[in-house]
């Protein structure tokens, strides 16, 4: 169901979302429609997209994989020439899970998806940004282990580390342009990719997914998961005329996990 609107925010201001058919994405979406604006939508599943699309009223959809660097900037010009410049993008799409040395090492696909894919979608809507002096943002979704290390997920830590790297240069490169760029580092949060890491945890643990989560939960000071909703307020803010003052930034959204 579509949120009531907090305020009319991003009226009349057209933002980009890719990875918006499930879980951050998707309530990523939710909040930004319930604010006024006028969506694009990609990723690679369209199916999962026009859903999204469907729930909240209309968006355009496009369907096109952030790894095939032609493709997704040929989309996001088609984007732009129909639903006319862009006023930010959120940076969502990413894929998770371990790789294994000693087996199918996806550290390559982590990478090229999670860090590459994300500094493609940015370029593509640098050079179809409305002009100023209107705001111009762009958010990048990266993750609580860009903090800290985990064994056995170096791709998966790498890539989203890499991912505030380019958030601070890329920060520096735009801000004559007065383009601000941030990241989100959301913690545990309430998706069916945070619940595959618990049964993971479970299976190596040897306990239930019920204990693993209490485990887990042990190490936030909050002692819950986080609700995709809550990071989509955070990026609702950033895309704001409101966080005129932040650029460069990660923002930890992970209930108190990691305190930097």
């Amino acid at each position: 169901m579509r949120p009531t609107a907090v305020t009319d925010r991003h009226a009349g201001r057209h933002l980009l979302v890719t990875g918006a058919g499930t879980g951050i994405g998707r309530a990523i979406a939710e909040r930004l429609a319930a604010e006024g604006a006028s969506l694009t939508l990609l990723a690679r599943d369209a199916d999962r997209l026009q859903a999204t699309a469907d729930a909240i009223g209309g968006a355009h959809v496009v369907g096109a994989d952030i790894r095939d660097r032609k493709a997704l900037h040929a989309a996001i010009a088609s984007a732009a020439k129909k639903q006319g410049p862009f006023h930010g993008a959120v940076a969502n799409s990413g894929i998770g899970g371990p790789n294994e040395p000693d087996g199918e090492d996806r550290f390559n696909d982590l990478v090229a998806t999670n860090l590459t894919g994300t500094y493609d979608t940015f370029r593509a809507v640098q050079a179809h940004l409305a002009p100023g002096p209107d705001t111009r943002q762009l958010v990048a979704v990266s993750s609580i282990l860009a903090r800290i290390g985990v064994p056995g997920y170096t791709g998966y830590c790498a890539s989203k580390a890499g991912i505030l790297g380019l958030v601070r240069a890329l920060a520096a490169e735009l801000a004559p342009e007065d383009i601000q760029v941030n990241a989100v580092c959301p913690g545990w949060v309430d998706t069916a990719m945070a619940h595959e890491g618990i049964a993971g945890m479970a299976s190596g643990m040897g306990v239930t997914k019920k204990e693993a989560l209490a485990i887990a939960m042990q190490d936030v000071p909050l002692g819950r998961m986080g609700q995709p909703d809550e990071v989509a307020g955070t990026i609702s803010w950033l895309l704001s005329g409101d966080s005129r003052g932040a650029t460069g930034q990660g923002f930890d959204v992970n209930g108190g996990a990691y305190m930097g």
